[in-house]
């Protein structure tokens, strides 16, 4: 049995502005309006499919769309709801796709969901992209727990959903309550640059502070590269809060050569988070007797570059992983494939039966 889906409710769409098309192209707004005024009301297949094998994100979030947006103004402004005059078949969250497979399909009355397309396709498009790409990086850290931060580098209003596509492809936390919203989590982080340095930058003195207040609620994860000196940065940390500390985050900025590194130069790339400096990272907090003190690795990181740090053994407990998991394109296409129950698409799209789709209630 597939998973329940999520409640309509739980997206907070803005139901109206969608109902009115103020979100959709204007082609589609015209073309109800117009098959309404010539009472025009064929019946159609509508079928949804994408070009590439990916993981299958938003369908919840379009299956809501139709729920809750379809229908039509009566001749006194009332709205008459939809969803009862149609049948919808569907994948469901999280299932992987192949090219060309039917994820979707909406039979009914065109006039009553003709406005919805370009909403519903938006929410495939963006949260099947955010699904593949943490899903790719996941199956690169090879059961290693990865960390989506990509929060500050995309507009605040797709966190909600981009943190339930992270979390259903796979990533074990996500950096902002909102992110985290949709399955009832919570946002996860580290002591960060700002807070080091509105204590003089002392990051000893700022990780004590916040560990004392927030240990008991998360796993207290200390930024060791604010003086460029993450050996002797994690060392002191782990000294100070001992078993408060749950891991050091690396994060040297890929144009600087951390100073541990200095006298090694020569037969590595030295600059960032490379494989030498967690190796050193590793080595000085286990010598010290902090072997379980974990290490977090980001800045810069894909699913290329955690592959090769695995493959060459890097001793990494977990990743972050920001703005590569918002980049690229998982593009969705609707074709209008049967109408009034015979074949009716353009050339070169033809209707597509999918036994995996399952009856939408």
């Amino acid at each position: 049995m597939p998973e329940p889906r999520l409640d309509p409710e739980v997206f907070r769409l803005p139901v109206d502005r969608i109902r009115e098309g103020y979100y959709s192209d204007a082609y589609f707004v015209a073309t109800k309006h117009l098959l309404e005024e010539q009472n025009h009301h064929p019946r159609v297949v509508m079928q949804v499919f994408q070009k590439e094998g990916s993981l299958l994100g938003g369908i919840d979030e379009a299956i809501a769309i139709l729920k809750l947006c379809s229908g039509a103004f009566d001749g006194g402004g009332r709205w008459r709801d939809g969803w009862e005059l149609l049948t919808v078949y569907a994948l469901s969250e999280g299932d992987p796709i192949a090219s060309y497979e039917t994820v979707l399909t909406i039979e009914g009355d065109y006039s009553l969901f003709a406005h919805l397309e370009t909403v519903y396709l938006g929410s495939l498009a963006r949260r099947s992209l955010i699904m593949r790409n943490v899903a790719t990086v996941v199956r690169a850290a090879r059961g290693k727990p990865i960390f989506y931060f990509p929060a500050r580098h995309d507009h605040w209003h797709v966190q909600t959903g981009d943190g339930w596509a992270a979390h259903v492809a796979g990533a074990i936390g996500v950096s902002t309550d909102a992110q985290a919203s949709w399955w009832g989590g919570r946002g996860i982080g580290t002591v960060p640059h700002a807070l080091i340095a509105a204590y003089g930058g002392d990051t000893v003195r700022a990780a004590r502070v916040y560990a004392e207040r927030f240990h008991t609620e998360m796993n207290v994860t200390v930024l060791v590269d604010f003086d460029n000196d993450s050996v002797g940065t994690a060392l002191a940390v782990a000294e100070d809060l001992g078993p408060l500390l749950w891991g050091v985050r690396l994060d040297t900025s890929e144009t600087l050569v951390d100073r541990s590194l200095i006298d090694e130069l020569g037969g590595f790339d030295p600059r960032g988070v490379n494989p030498r400096l967690a190796e050193k990272v590793r080595a000085a907090l286990d010598a010290a007797g902090f072997e379980q003190v974990r290490i977090v690795a980001s800045g810069g990181f894909n699913a290329a570059r955690i592959e090769h740090f695995e493959e060459v053994g890097v001793p990494v407990d977990a990743y972050g992983v920001g703005s590569s998991l918002i980049r690229g394109q998982n593009d969705f296409t609707a074709d209008v494939v049967i109408v009034d129950g015979r074949p009716c698409a353009k050339v070169g799209r033809r209707y597509r039966p999918n036994p995996r789709l399952q009856r939408v209630q």
